[in-house]
């Protein structure tokens, strides 16, 4: 069953920034699903199973991608 995980993400500005955080998201096994919204600097991602898509994978990508992401509660 399918799982939306909401994160907020700090630093971004433009398209090109969530473009690069999207790219980065997506690329984590599990990950279905990416919208990113600079105007909002939130990350929602479905996951098909939310056991293999960890916090700190996301975390880690949205650092990849040079930004900085918290999980939303």
């Amino acid at each position: 069953m399918a799982t939306t995980l909401q994160y907020t993400v700090t630093g971004m500005t433009c398209s090109h920034c969530e473009s690069a955080v999207r790219q980065e998201v997506e690329a984590l096994d599990g990950v279905q699903g990416v919208e990113v919204s600079a105007a909002s600097g939130t990350l929602r991602l479905t996951a098909e199973d939310p056991e293999r898509v960890s916090d700190d994978a996301v975390i880690a990508a949205v650092d990849e991608a040079g930004y900085e992401a918290v999980r939303a509660s």
